[in-house]
């Protein structure tokens, strides 16, 4: 008789994905420039409130009072005298404006900027954006944005019935804004520190000796966990810039803690290198799981040269009510846990339960992420 197919779950392709990602492999080394990034060395958000034009009579309507007062501040600044209550133009739009000034950027440098919406325009399709201050955090304007809106999506509709696709209410300005004020920042007055993306004892320590090694004892200190303190040799006080760079083409081999990250939503399943199961059973609904761990003796041949060596042997397994068991290979990791509870034909909500039972209960050697 044919054997009978075993159903996929929705997270079977994920299965094998967090397999693969958890077959041990060498540690590979990074470059510092993608482990840290230099203290103050940073974007700085912008933002503005403006005007779109020459909408094709998608924009804001008359019960958007601010578009109506907007216009008339605008036309009373070119000596057009308008009650705000007469406005009813329908091809303007209120929109908000935002820009990501880089680090180091001079003024004449240009921008990408964001445009999106305020009040109840159907889309910006066809807009310009009129001139637009842009400010920073506290308040002076370091940039002034102007020109077509380009968007992504559009909106369309006759009779009653409409048609959508994406968000035509939000969309982009590419170059759109001039940078008219630089950020004072001066590298190299203040201490040098580089900031870790992902905070690490170990990864700080590799950092500054492999700074130490290069360069010269004395020169890198990990401070914590996130930070590593960069102290220039005399000979290099004057070439910041050169200093830094040498370092940010170092390479050190990141360390990590093991992580499980689950989405009950999709039942994508993503286990990193290192995560496993200590010994441990679990009843979940009709679902038993097991992980134990049991004592093996490797005994060398009579008169042989090896010698006797003690070890453990994990095994992990499964069972259903009414269903059979599934046993797996000499080992405990989640993978393993997975696909056992995937040859039952579980859903990604009993795994998601699963290994927040197993971790609660302190089996499970790594941090538990549940995405929503």
């Amino acid at each position: 008789m044919p054997a009978r197919p075993i159903p996929v779950p929705a997270f079977a392709l994920a299965l094998a994905l967090a397999a693969a990602l958890a077959v041990p492999a060498p540690a590979a080394a990074a470059r510092v420039k993608e482990l840290a990034d230099v203290v103050g060395v940073r974007e700085n958000a912008l933002y503005g409130y403006g005007l779109v034009v020459g909408l094709a009579g998608t924009g804001d309507s008359e019960r958007v009072l601010f578009t109506q007062q907007s216009v008339a501040g605008m036309l009373g600044r070119l000596g057009i005298r308008i009650d705000p209550k007469d406005v009813r133009a329908r091809n303007v739009a209120a929109v908000m404006v935002t820009a990501r000034l880089p680090p180091f950027a001079r003024p004449g440098t240009r921008i990408d900027v964001a445009v999106a919406s305020m009040g109840n325009a159907r889309s910006l399709a066809g807009g310009l954006l009129l001139v637009t201050p842009l400010a920073g955090g506290d308040g002076k304007v370091y940039a002034v944005g102007q020109g077509p809106v380009q968007v992504a999506g559009y909106d369309a509709g006759a009779g009653g019935a409409e048609l959508r696709k994406n968000t035509p209410t939000s969309g982009r300005v590419a170059g759109g804004a001039a940078v008219e004020r630089a950020v004072d920042f001066a590298l190299g007055q203040a201490p040098l520190v580089l900031a870790l993306r992902r905070p690490d004892l170990t990864t700080a320590s590799r950092l500054a000796a492999a700074v130490n090694a290069k360069l010269g004892a004395g020169t890198a200190r990990a401070v914590d966990p996130a930070a590593v303190e960069l102290s220039p040799p005399p000979a290099r006080k004057d070439d910041v810039v050169g200093f830094l760079a040498e370092i940010e083409l170092l390479e050190v081999e990141a360390d990590q803690r093991a992580r499980v990250v689950v989405s009950e939503r999709t039942g994508t399943v993503v286990a990193g290198e290192g995560v496993r199961l200590r010994p441990v059973a679990v009843a979940h609904g009709g679902l038993q799981v097991r992980v134990q761990r049991d004592p093996a003796v490797s005994q060398p041949a009579p008169f042989g040269a090896g010698r006797t060596v003690e070890a453990t042997r994990d095994r992990a397994a499964a069972t259903e009510a009414g269903g059979g068991v599934v046993a797996l290979p000499a080992t405990a990791s989640v993978q393993d846990l997975a696909r056992a509870l995937d040859l039952l034909g579980a859903s990604p909500r009993d795994l998601v339960a699963v290994l927040e039972a197993i971790r609660a209960a302190g089996a499970l050697d790594a941090e538990l992420e549940v995405l929503e």
